[in-house]
């Protein structure tokens, strides 16, 4: 099957097969797997425009939902963390895409610049990850506490032989003002400031306006590594900040198109829309099995691939 925007050839079935493959793994970490679906598109398919960008940022809308509504149902959405991470980083998606398309259309300064916002997010996942524990902090982290009652749970249910059982709890805000904003999460109470997290998502919305995603592969494994939040309860509010900064993103990309005529802009609707519909399923059932797979195996999974993609297009990248 031909598309004519972004003039690739590939069979309708392999992009959501992909897609699906891909956001399955990563909307466990609150990631929707955009970042790893631009490597696909540029070094597979070969789509090096800008774009694809804005096609990326197209998957973004059409699968997030569906994950975002599997951590609303089960209570472990944070809104005002939402609501403060879209606050941030939709003024700065709106300037990054006039970034990439003014200053990095060339596939290779651009995968340079991919490399680098790769390399960033790996290199701190993989930080944390050798990071040495505290005495008692693996035993006693909310996380482990999480899956100790999350597998209490299934034994339960298997022991009476039905569904359902004992509801699991949720995170619940305590106090939220410009200065903070508090939560408890299984008897934990976790605090962030407001300012940092909005300066913090204002940078991450220009880096991912010019790579193509909403920010939550950057921004997702910065809270969980410096401000110390349960990726559990930070998965849900990076994905619905990641959707709608990807709505902002696709409309600009599109409504700038026409000052750049010589040049693809405007997303590949119909390539993105198939890597979207895998995407949703992908990331719904990620969301579901989430709580029954340990962090850190997601957490090593995520950062051996980001930094395998960060390496290779450091050799390919024009400098």
């Amino acid at each position: 099957m031909l598309f004519p925007v972004s003039g690739i050839e590939v069979s309708p079935f392999v992009p959501p097969l992909v897609a699906c493959v891909i956001s399955f793994f990563t909307s466990m970490g609150g990631v929707s797997g955009a970042f790893l679906l631009l490597p696909f598109q540029v070094s597979v398919l070969g789509y090096t425009s800008p774009s694809v960008s804005s096609t990326n940022q197209l998957y973004n809308i059409v699968a997030i939902p569906s994950g975002v509504l599997r951590y609303i149902r089960e209570g472990r959405m944070v809104w005002p963390l939402t609501w403060i991470v879209v606050a941030g980083t939709l003024p700065g998606v709106l300037l990054g895409a006039i970034i990439r398309v003014k200053y990095l259309p060339d596939p290779g300064r651009f995968k340079l610049f991919a490399a680098l916002v790769l390399l960033y997010i790996g290199g701190r996942m993989l930080r944390d990850l050798l990071k040495a524990k505290a005495p008692g902090q693996t035993k006693n982290s909310s996380e482990a506490r999480f899956q100790a009652l999350v597998q209490a749970h299934r034994t339960r249910q298997a022991e009476a032989g039905r569904q359902g059982g004992t509801v699991l709890p949720v995170a619940c805000v305590k106090h939220f003002t410009l200065k903070s904003i508090c939560y408890e999460f299984y008897g934990e109470v976790h605090t962030a400031p407001t300012l940092g997290i909005l300066v913090l998502s204002a940078i991450v919305g220009i880096v991912g306006g010019v790579y193509g995603i909403g920010g939550g592969a950057i921004i997702a494994p910065f809270f969980v590594s410096f401000y110390r939040l349960p990726v559990y309860t930070v998965a849900g509010a990076a994905l619905m900040g990641t959707f709608v900064t990807s709505v902002a993103g696709v409309a600009f990309y599109q409504l700038i198109a026409p000052l750049y005529p010589t040049m693809s802009v405007a997303p590949d609707w119909k390539l993105g829309i198939l890597f979207g519909l895998g995407g949703m399923v992908g990331m719904y059932l990620g969301a579901l099995c989430q709580k029954y797979v340990p962090a850190k195996y997601i957490k090593w999974m995520l950062s051996g691939l980001i930094l395998f993609l960060a390496v290779k297009y450091l050799a390919e990248a024009t400098y």
